[in-house]
């Protein structure tokens, strides 16, 4: 049953708060907030400092950064299944409240996320044409001589926007082939920033409902792939500070007969969590 409980309100802090986020730990811009023109998740750049400390004044030391951005994860499928999260939630430090934006749509959501802005400035409101009108953090990066790459599956979201980007972007038709091209790049560390797209559920969820047999699958399937990429990072990039996020785009609600569905502007579809792990690097 989908539960009404801590979701009457919509999150206060929104999408648009991760480009900076991820430019502060990457040190493109300093951990002050007045060098932002939309603010950072502080929690995430002030346990990152706990964590890493810092290699000048208001420079975190941190030299990765890598996103995980499943689909259609809204606050109250986690709340109603914590259980399936629990291999998660023991590996992530920090858990925030989200919001979508408006629409609650992947391509303007995750345009949000990487642009920092909203979808009246980026320009993507609908599925139809997905063409940016503003910049990405992917083009900061480039601009500060760090990598990124994108890995999705052909024909989704991500990578309608971001294939001209300036990221290196992989796709490909399966998703089980997006893990191992993530698990590829890990250990080739090459990339500053990796970006690791997942929209089984949201499938799922469209056909069957949020809380269906095969969504719950889904969920479990998409929090065992965090978890391995996860626990890969910790083996393989020990010369790193990294912080590692599972960050969805919006969330879903039941439609009538069960199935799922998203797009509007309710707390079903607007609120979402978002998962940081700050993984240390071992020193020599």
């Amino acid at each position: 049953m989908q539960k009404k409980r801590n979701h009457d309100r919509i999150n206060a802090l929104n999408l648009t708060s991760i480009r900076p986020t991820v430019e502060a730990l990457l040190g493109l811009k300093t951990t002050r907030a007045t060098d932002f023109d939309v603010k950072p998740v502080e929690r995430v750049l002030t346990l990152a400092k706990l964590k890493f400390g810092e290699r000048q004044q208001r420079v975190i030391d941190c030299d990765r950064v890598f996103i995980y951005n499943p689909e259609a994860i809204a606050s109250w499928v986690f709340d109603n299944h914590i259980s399936i999260f629990r291999p998660l939630t023991s590996r992530a430090g920090l858990t925030c409240d989200m919001a979508a934006v408006e629409p609650t749509i992947a391509p303007a959501c995750f345009a949000s996320m990487y642009t920092g802005k909203l979808p009246q400035e980026h320009g993507i409101r609908s599925y139809k044409k997905q063409v940016l009108q503003t910049n990405t953090i992917f083009d900061d990066l480039a601009a500060a001589g760090k990598k990124a790459a994108v890995i999705c599956t052909a024909g989704d979201s991500i990578a309608e926007l971001f294939r001209d980007s300036k990221a290196d972007c992989f796709l490909y038709e399966k998703t089980e082939h997006c893990n191992m091209k993530a698990m590829e790049l890990i250990l080739e560390d090459q990339y500053d920033m990796i970006v690791l797209y997942n929209g089984s559920y949201d499938a799922v969820m469209h056909k069957k409902g949020p809380e269906s047999k095969a969504g719950l699958q889904a969920l479990r399937e998409n929090v065992a792939s965090f978890c391995e990429i996860h626990d890969s990072i910790v083996k393989h990039w020990t010369g790193h500070n990294t912080v590692m996020a599972f960050a969805p785009d919006h969330g879903c609600h039941k439609k009538l007969f069960g199935r799922g569905d998203h797009g509007k502007n309710t707390p079903e579809d607007m609120n979402i969590k978002h998962f940081y792990s700050f993984i240390q690097k071992k020193e020599d």
